[in-house]
């Protein structure tokens, strides 16, 4: 489908742009970037594409479990265009166990990327929310293996084409040994992804908005501010801490954060 371009971003061609990534993830065919369906840089209108996909998903029965941050890289940002992280939406049916052959059918063009997981103990609804406030509120942290993957065709996205999907949200796995927030340093930490023993993403706590906490107290703000709070037993996936690597059939990728554990992805062969 070729899409044209318009000058503004109408209720109809947010509809438009919605239903396209809509269909890419029920048919398993990536679509065309939607942006130009947008006004350039119309981070609003994206993030109502992806409201509109949010409420279908929910419709169906999908269990909403907690929110992702991405672009939590400075050098992406600059590479996009922008200034701030964005979000995206996690449900019950994208959670995997790290005994679990991952199917590449589950998700379109897969990649990884290592991260902390920090879940709630309790609600996070003030507008004018704290770093103590935040830090109160965590129960435990886990690494976890964010499996991002993209319904726009080649991975070819702006701004606009992420956060309209979903912030290129796919599937994810957590560590299974949870650590308490004064257990480790979360800015300091070193991490390393290995395939096959050989590291393939290295990085650290430092890489994400200066630390993962920055970034999810920037989450747990707007999500206030925008009427959708982080609650209690919340799952916050705060953005990479290193290089996202492509995924092949029959990847096996182990994750390990320093003072945090390890987890492990394992991809079905076929």
């Amino acid at each position: 489908m070729t899409i044209s371009p318009q000058t503004a971003s109408s209720p109809e061609a947010i509809r438009t742009a919605a239903g396209l990534l809509f269909e890419a993830a029920r048919t398993g065919v990536p679509c065309a970037p939607v942006r130009s369906l947008l006004a350039e840089g119309d981070v609003a209108s994206a993030y109502a594409v992806q409201e509109i996909n949010t409420q279908r998903a929910l419709a169906a029965g999908r269990r909403l479990v907690g929110r992702k941050i991405g672009l939590t890289s400075v050098a992406v940002q600059k590479q996009l265009g922008v200034g701030q992280p964005d979000y995206g939406m996690l449900f019950a049916d994208m959670a995997r166990g790290e005994a679990q052959d991952i199917a590449l059918a589950d998700i379109l063009q897969p990649k990884v990327e290592a991260e902390i997981a920090f879940v709630l103990g309790r609600d996070l609804t003030h507008e004018q929310l704290t770093a103590a406030d935040l830090f109160r509120a965590i129960d435990y942290a886990v690494p976890a293996i964010e499996i991002v993957g993209s319904r726009v065709q080649k991975w070819d996205i702006r701004i606009t084409d992420t956060i309209a999907d979903n912030a290129s949200s796919g599937l994810y796995v957590l560590g299974s040994r949870p650590v308490k927030l004064d257990a480790f340093d979360p800015r300091l930490c070193g991490m390393v992804m290995e395939k096959a023993g050989e590291p393939v993403s290295v990085g650290a706590g430092a890489a994400c908005l200066g630390s993962p906490l920055n970034a999810a107290l920037w989450l747990a703000q707007v999500m206030a501010r925008v009427g959708h709070p982080l609650l209690a037993g919340d799952t916050v996936l705060s953005g990479a801490l290193g290089p996202m690597v492509a995924v092949q059939p029959g990847n096996v990728f182990d994750v390990r954060i320093e003072g945090l554990g390890s987890v492990r992805a394992a991809f079905a062969k076929e």
